[in-house]
């Protein structure tokens, strides 16, 4: 070859791959700017009309809000002219034009990953709703949040509300957590019941940021992050921050990336998620991401005192505000009252208040008027369950007419048969006498008056059929005998016997249980004898002393507080280091749970976790985080080759974890127990289940048995004092079982704690002592959500929590103009199939998958 040829083909070949590199360099990347906060945590006066500036400055700058939607109401009266200025600009929602995009409509910014699934649909549909009377032309496109605010159920949640698709990062703010790392662009979030949502996930090379607890490398445009990302084949990378409304009020520029270009990636492009997955993205999903709850890698302060109050308190109202709304069906239903729309959706509104990720991660920050997260919570969750009791108390009055003594009513609001024990409130003079109920057969069957908290009690066993309600008749009668509830003291240990269960208590060891035998379980022993651990124990790593304390260091009393036919329970007294304590123990006739309870007198505030970690934002370790050194009760149990399944909203997760503990921000693991923890085998042993009455966390591992974690004090999130100022009071349950817990149905048995039976003393002749059910399913296939009344139609939620996909008859007792599936957002999925079925009920057949959440509408629904 020439050589003058060959040295203009080198210096081609040269400049073409200069092209091929600029080229590279030159592609484009792309970033979600927006703004993140609200009324109640952190949006100025004044934050509306500096936002509507900045994009009057910058018409190349798109935002995307996660603002409360009560901000507008503020808004709207505070600074009306920015208001409607914003409104203008918020007019156009087109995908490629439209500059602002509402990525987190929920009423209050909830974490969704500590709360129940309705909550989570009721944050969404109260969220919108009132988005909507503010924007009416607002449209709900893309997920995303500036918190870790995700559980596994949500891609059905938002596909049925209309949502397109999703983001799973949440790149500047993840002091409390993070999704896992996982594939590229975009991906197919897919939740337990099969559901996909288009997702920009955080991308498997979005590394968390050094030197930072609290952001990825994605928060902010740089040049390595983009490089790495089309490294790993990604070809349209985008950042994220939602920045807090809080920190950008008279910032000089409204851009989170700013006017200087070299400090970021060139050329970036602003935009709307919408825009972005519609028309700069691959489009289609590469990956299928079978997401798990175990995906949701996040950590809050469990245990501290202020967390277990607000979590009992927000367990406690959502389970009220379900039950009341099912109540306030009845009576509509059956009486035609009217559905009491103010105070349920007061009621809703406030529990949602107390939902919101600030009252969990800053509890202790104040709000206006110097009162603090937690306060609120308070405040707002005794709302709910006032307005929850007046609804009650309002169907009650409707369904049962005069009240009275000689009668009691019991109204049933889930959709299983119900054969348990039954309380209602009694005069307090009945003490005096034997009672018993007498049941529609004219069989009578004994009571046992209880007194708590200065409320008389009557216990009874009743059968309620599927939500529906029964009538037993109330007299006097002999004092019954407890054959079947019996404790005695054996060479200085108490033993306790049930039909089901033999429990041995030893109070020189503080009285941990020393032998839990379930006697129709082959007399199944529970307790593992050769465990460090003992069960029942307190134990917990306290800092004055430098050591773990035990409430097996000393011996405790016991005295027996209730014994009678039906229930039997023994309190423990005794000591964890100097401060008083009292378990209870109770075993009830043929109940299968075994419910238990501890309350801790703390005679001042104690240092109980891991010690000797001094506070630093930008250290990853933190005192709060091993769980292991928490005060604990822990249940080392004879079961072999431990598997862990645990409840979450809509879904049941089977742990994949080795262990749960961590110490490092950057090792964060799922260790939350919502409702329940079930401790199976992947051998042939039975099962132990959990129950607590709040969220919180849990630990498990093979060298540590599985345990409830109890207190923490200590420094928790940005330094503050997590401190012990009052007693501990948490009530906690077992239930040994046989198989796995779907086959046991331990969903079910959680639902029947958080909805118990609802009693009443009612005024009732011979004729009235009936009972009926209203609703029910075959094979008691799905859960019974909620049910609620929309002018004269009836809503029903239901969820398949542990059954296949087989197709089941749902049977109503009434008529309706026309049944339908409908989505979330209330749009008709499908017509129903239905029939009339025997003494003028209606058959609907339903099919719905594992963990699939469905919703019936009843039209001009009405009873025979």
């Amino acid at each position: 070859m020439n050589p003058m040829k060959k040295q203009s083909l080198v210096i081609l070949l040269f400049c073409g791959l200069l092209n091929i590199r600029f080229s590279a360099m030159a592609q484009e990347a792309y970033f979600i700017d927006g703004y993140h906060g609200g009324v109640y945590g952190h949006y100025p006066l004044g934050q509306t009309d500096f936002i509507t500036k900045m994009l009057k400055k910058y018409p190349e700058w798109d935002i995307n809000l996660e603002v409360e939607p009560e901000t507008w109401d503020a808004v709207k009266l505070r600074d009306p002219a920015a208001y409607e200025a914003f409104k203008h600009l918020f007019e156009d929602q087109s995908v490629s034009t439209g500059r602002i995009e509402y990525v987190n409509p929920t009423y209050a910014q909830s974490y969704l990953f500590a709360t129940s699934g309705e909550s989570n649909i009721r944050q969404f549909s109260y969220g919108m709703e009132l988005l909507r009377k503010h924007f009416p032309s607002a449209v709900f496109t893309t997920y995303s949040a500036e918190e870790p605010c995700f559980t596994s159920s949500l891609p059905y949640i938002l596909k049925s509300f209309g949502f397109k698709y999703a983001s799973t990062k949440n790149p500047n703010t993840m002091w409390g957590g993070y999704t896992r790392a996982f594939g590229g662009e975009l991906v197919n979030w897919i939740g337990p019941d099969g559901t996909a949502i288009t997702t920009v996930p955080r991308y498997a090379i979005e590394d968390l940021q050094p030197g930072s607890t609290w952001q990825s490398i994605a928060w902010f445009n740089s040049k390595e992050y983009i490089r790495k990302s089309f490294d790993a084949g990604i070809q349209h990378p985008v950042g994220m921050t939602i920045q807090d409304a809080a920190w950008s009020h008279g910032w000089a520029k409204g851009p989170w990336l700013g006017q200087d270009t070299s400090q970021f990636y060139t050329p970036t492009r602003y935009t709307t998620w919408r825009n972005y997955i519609a028309n700069y993205s691959i489009g289609t999903p590469d990956e299928d991401w079978h997401f798990s709850q175990e995906d949701v890698l996040t950590s809050l302060v469990w245990g501290s005192e202020v967390m277990n109050t607000l979590a009992q308190e927000v367990r406690g109202a959502e389970n009220k505000i379900v039950q009341a709304e099912k109540m306030a069906a009845f009576a509509s239903l059956v009486k035609n009252t009217p559905w009491p729309e103010r105070l349920v959706d007061e009621g809703w509104i406030k529990l949602l208040l107390s939902q919101h990720h600030d009252c969990w991660i800053v509890p202790y920050n104040n709000l206006q008027g110097g009162r603090t997260w937690a306060d609120h919570v308070t405040e707002w969750t005794g709302v709910t369950r006032q307005n929850s009791n007046v609804v009650i108390d309002r169907a009650l009055k409707a369904l049962n007419g005069k009240s009275g003594q000689n009668a009691v009513r019991l109204f049933n609001t889930l959709a299983v048969d119900r054969d348990e024990i039954a309380r209602v409130k009694v005069p307090s003079n009945w003490v005096r006498s034997a009672w018993e109920v007498v049941d529609r057969q004219g069989k009578a069957h004994p009571a046992q008056l209880v007194k708590e908290d200065g409320i008389t009690w009557m216990l009874f066993r009743a059968q309620v059929p599927s939500f529906g309600y029964s009538t037993y008749t109330v007299r006097e009668g002999k004092a019954a005998a407890s054959d079947a509830l019996s404790y005695r003291q054996e060479k200085g240990k108490y033993v306790l016997e049930s039909d089901l269960y033999r429990l041995v208590i030893n109070p020189e060891k503080g009285g941990v249980i020393e032998s839990l035998v379930a006697k129709k379980l082959n007399n199944k022993e529970y307790v593992d004898a050769t465990s460090n651990w003992r069960f029942n124990e307190l134990k917990g790593y306290f800092g004055e002393q430098s050591t773990f304390i035990s409430s097996a260091d000393k011996p405790a009393s016991i005295r027996v507080v209730e014994h009678g036919p039906l229930m039997l329970q023994l309190a423990i007294d005794g000591m964890i280091g100097e401060h008083p304590f009292t378990q209870t123990i109770q075993l009830q006739q043929n109940e299968e749970k075994i419910d238990m309870g501890v309350f801790i007198d703390w005679q001042r505030n104690e240092a109980i976790g891991e010690a000797g970690i001094p506070f630093s934002a930008e250290n990853p370790r933190k005192a709060f985080y091993d769980d292991r050194y928490k005060l604990l009760v822990c249940f080392p149990a004879a079961i072999s080759d431990q598997q862990i399944y645990k409840d979450a909203p809509f879904d049941v997760t089977k742990s994949q974890l080795e262990n749960t503990y961590f110490n490092r921000w950057d090792e964060i693991k799922h260790n939350i127990l919502l409702n329940w923890v079930d401790l199976g085998s992947n051998g042939k042993d039975p099962s132990l289940a959990l129950f607590t009455d709040h969220t919180t966390s849990y630990v498990h591992g093979s060298d540590h048995p599985l345990a409830l974690t109890l207190q923490y004090s200590g420094r928790g999130l940005w330094g503050r004092d997590y401190t012990i100022t009052g007693p501990t009071d948490i009530s906690y349950s077992l239930l040994p079982h046989a198989g796995k817990w779907d086959d046991d149905r331990i969903w079910t048995r959680s639902e029947r704690t958080n909805e118990p039976l609802v009693a009443a003393l009612v005024d009732a002749g011979a004729e009235d002592v009936t009972q009926q059910s209203y609703f029910s399913i075959e094979d008691y296939a799905y859960e019974l959500v909620s049910m609620e009344m929309k002018g004269a139609d009836l809503y029903i939620r239901l969820f398949n929590a542990q059954s296949d996909q087989t197709e089941r008859q749902i049977t109503f007792g009434g008529k309706a103009d026309t049944i339908e599936w409908v989505e979330l957002s209330g749009e008709v999925s499908g017509q129903a199939q239905y029939r009339t079925a025997e003494n003028h009920a209606t058959a609907i057949t339903a099919r719905i998958p594992r963990f699939g959440i469905r919703t019936l509408r009843l039209s001009n629904v009405k009873m025979e």
